[in-house]
């Protein structure tokens, strides 16, 4: 667990190295970070692999409002077999510094999705691609899950982690106190049960503590904000401390925008029914988005090919918990079936 002190000192020395290990210097790969102008306001990409010709893998973050680009360090054997896109969101990371509150706009799932489906068309004419493989994690799940119903033709997949559901906030509520019981966290339980077990009543900063007390009371996975997010963040040699600090603001504010849509997101809304194979793989001691809640959604979705697969010593953030078996159904699972397609 990364103590933050120890991290700061450290930072220098280890975002030199992070440098080092991430140039890309192969004959086909590519290594990019950029503006591009995405729903008419600039929104910041890095392309990375190391061969261009690989399949196009866009990882759609969540959050919300958080940027996963300090996550590239973590990602440097996938780009042996993918092109990663990581993008900054409207209201997130470097696109928020560039914009603003003000230059955001308004900001709900449907906006983002259409943002998505313009970065993709793009994508798909620069790096001279037919199709994508969209990867959504958290609430970048729900957005993924628009993108491919509203276009599935500029998709070769769909991957859902850390996948949402309509029913996920009751399940984090009731594990997080089970978790708090059997750690014997004492005000995490009467914060809890102050509260009460009705989600449609829970404020925001409530459904915060929530997922806090959860991160804090899970046991045997990494821990989000100290194993993950802090070193991610710390190390990332993309990231000033400015960036750093403008990290929280961009959470808070898209957070805002979006609460009351996400505490009423209905997946039946969205339908069960998809036009490209679809994928799940969930962290196994996730209680933020619950495994069993994301295994009962995927049992209703009907694919022309699905799989559902639990990545070992993982909680929250699956694919930077265990990137290496995060790959490893990438490779075994997704890709045999994109290259029959």
């Amino acid at each position: 667990m990364a103590n933050p002190i120890i991290a700061a000192m450290i930072r220098p020395i280890a975002r030199r190295h992070n440098a080092k290990k991430m140039i890309i210097d192969t004959p086909n790969g590519i290594q990019e970070g950029r503006f591009v102008t995405i729903g008419g306001i600039p929104q910041w990409i890095t392309i990375r692999g190391r061969d261009r010709h690989n399949p196009v893998l866009l990882l759609v973050h969540g959050g919300p409002g958080s940027s996963y680009i300090p996550f590239n360090p973590w990602l440097l054997e996938w780009e042996k077999h993918f092109t990663i896109v990581q993008w900054d969101q409207r209201g997130a990371g470097k696109t928020f510094q560039k914009n603003g509150a003000n230059g955001s706009g308004v900001i709900t799932l449907d906006v983002l999705a259409k943002d998505g489906l313009e970065l993709t068309k793009h994508l798909c004419r620069y790096l001279n691609q037919e199709k994508l493989v969209l990867m959504g994690s958290s609430v970048g799940s729900l957005i993924g899950l628009l993108m491919i119903r509203q276009q599935p033709d500029l998709f070769w997949a769909y991957v859902g982690t850390e996948q949402n559901t309509s029913d996920h906030h009751l399940a984090t509520y009731q594990l997080a106190k089970e978790a708090a019981k059997i750690n014997n966290d004492r005000k995490g339980i009467s914060m809890l049960k102050a509260m009460g077990d009705s989600p449609a009543a829970w404020t925001q900063e409530q459904v915060l503590t929530i997922d806090k007390l959860a991160i804090k009371n899970s046991k045997n996975v990494p821990d989000m904000i100290y194993d993950l997010m802090l070193p991610a963040l710390m190390y990332s040699p993309d990231y000033t401390m400015n960036d750093i600090k403008a990290a929280q603001k961009s959470m808070e504010f898209v957070g805002g925008q979006l609460f009351k849509e996400l505490m009423s997101f209905d997946l039946s809304a969205v339908g069960y029914e998809f036009k490209v194979p679809f994928f799940i793989f969930q962290g196994e001691g996730d209680i933020i988005t619950p495994a069993t809640n994301a295994k009962a959604y995927f049992d209703q979705v009907k694919a022309p090919h699905k799989e559902f697969a639990l990545i070992k010593n993982a909680g929250h953030l699956a694919e930077f918990a265990n990137p290496d078996q995060f790959l490893k159904e990438l490779l075994e699972r997704v890709v045999p079936v994109i290259s029959k397609r």
